[in-house]
């Protein structure tokens, strides 16, 4: 089987355990089209994520020597729950943390410090120590921070690699908010600025333990081309540091993630693998074995796994216009709700049973439970016409969308599960996230401190 076969049937196989998982959940009564079941619940296909993290590592596998290790990182700000790292680092990756939060999650997965990475614009002097304590890779972000650390490494010799993110200001993708390799991006230390290499070769001549370079130019929207050309400009002054040091004293190049992932359809590019063919045709020595190389993925390895199941509670007619009235929205596509044109989402229909909806497309607005006019998922979307219990799916929604829950209007952060499935089709789920109760609710806006500003 050729690769585009090999990947057509991949799509294949994911589209139809998606449409079991769909089926096997109304059966089993994790969601609902009538009756009591919720209304809404999130899946996340086990077999999927542990496909791409496999697809990872096989593109990187002939790519360095044996001599020149290489760690994949899961972005955890991209599914920040713990199930999921676990079931990442049993399949070989590490986490990459920009928070205490974060780092407490990779911990509570079992992640070993040595295969977690810290990266924030605003470490606090507390994270620092805590991340020299624990043996977590710390990627020093701006002048300021690497001061601080100046004084924590002059007081204890940190077992920790110590690496600078660099800015490259190889420009901006089509999503300015995700492009962090602009000219005046907030983060790492900008390249190009005048004075700013020189002072970075310096930086490093004078701090023996500093041996990482780091770069990250963005994610969604942001085309390889761009991405490989950060890299390459990471990997030139990696060189240029080691020729003035007269040693190999940068030895790991972490090379950051944000490979773009397509919402149009269920087909699955650019790939890790073309990612790498992209490094390659930029920057080739970065696979001769000098470096190290850590990367950062994190929607190219979640988003297409994942799955919004939500009831259709009501339709009606505006201004000519059919509405289905869902449960979901702006709390779990938030981007898409604010930023329509950027986040598009794909509808997919189904019947109160589960089954794949089908009928003569009608356009009509898909919208979410909350109560302000742009909680919308899609408009003028050509779908069969919906009816209350009917389902609509949210495809590709693993990273970023049910797993960062928004508040608005206090709805409930729905149960997320993982599902597998097993012969003759059987689907199995495991509970990765409760849904969260009233109580729960009531607990984080203050319940207990009812009158406290009395």
């Amino acid at each position: 089987m050729g690769t585009e076969d090999a990947a057509e049937s991949a799509t294949e196989s994911a589209a139809a355990r998606r449409d079991l998982a769909v089926r096997a959940a109304v059966e089993q009564g994790i969601v609902g089209g009538t009756g009591p079941a919720p209304p809404l619940v999130c899946l996340l296909d086990t077999a999927g994520i542990r496909a791409s993290a496999a697809a990872l590592t096989d593109a990187f596998a002939t790519a360095p020597p044996p001599a020149a290790p290489v760690l994949h990182t899961f972005a955890v700000k991209a599914c920040p729950l713990v199930p999921v790292l676990r079931l990442l680092a049993d399949a070989g990756l590490g986490c990459e943390v920009a928070s205490p939060g974060e780092l407490a999650l990779a911990r509570a997965a079992g992640v070993p410090a040595d295969r977690i990475v810290l990266d924030s614009p605003a470490k606090t002097g507390a994270e620092l120590r805590e991340a020299l304590v624990l043996g977590v890779a710390v990627n020093a972000d701006n002048r300021q921070e690497l001061e601080r650390l100046d004084a924590l490494v002059g007081r204890a010799p940190a077992a920790s690699p110590i690496g600078v993110r660099i800015n490259p200001q190889t420009g901006a993708g089509t999503i300015d908010a995700l492009s962090t390799a602009t000219a005046s991006s907030k983060f790492g230390i900008a390249l190009r600025d005048p004075g700013a290499r020189e002072w970075l070769v310096r930086a490093y001549l004078d701090r023996p333990w500093l041996t990482r370079l780091h770069v990250h130019s963005g994610s969604q929207g942001v085309p390889l081309s761009l991405i490989a050309e950060g890299v390459r400009d990471l990997h030139a002054l990696a060189e240029e540091i080691n020729a003035a040091a007269g040693r190999r004293q940068v030895d790991t190049l972490d090379i950051g993630g944000g490979l773009p992932v397509n919402f149009a359809s269920d087909e699955e590019h650019p790939t890790h693998a073309q990612y790498v063919a992209a490094l390659r045709g930029a920057v080739p020595a970065l696979f001769d074995g000098s470096y190290g190389l850590v990367t950062e993925f994190g929607r190219s390895l979640l988003a297409k796994h994942g799955l919004a199941l939500a009831r259709v509670e009501y339709t009606k007619t505006s201004g000519s216009r059919p509405i289905a009235l869902t449960h979901a929205g702006v709390q779990l596509a938030t981007r898409t709700a604010y930023a329509p044109a950027a986040w598009p989402v794909r509808i997919l229909p189904y019947d109160a049973k589960g089954s794949p909806k089908t009928g003569d497309p009608v356009a009509q607005d898909v919208a979410g439970p909350a109560c302000f006019a742009g909680d919308l998922l899609a408009s003028a979307r050509e779908l069969p016409s919906l009816a209350p219990g009917d389902l609509i799916g949210i495809p590709d929604t693993g990273a970023y969308f049910f797993t960062a829950h928004y508040g608005y209007n206090s709805l409930p952060r729905p149960a997320v599960y993982g599902f597998a499935v097993g012969p003759q089709g059987r689907v199995r789920f495991s509970l990765a996230r409760p849904a969260q109760d009233l109580a729960e609710i009531v607990a984080e806006a203050g319940g207990d401190l009812r009158d406290a500003l009395l």
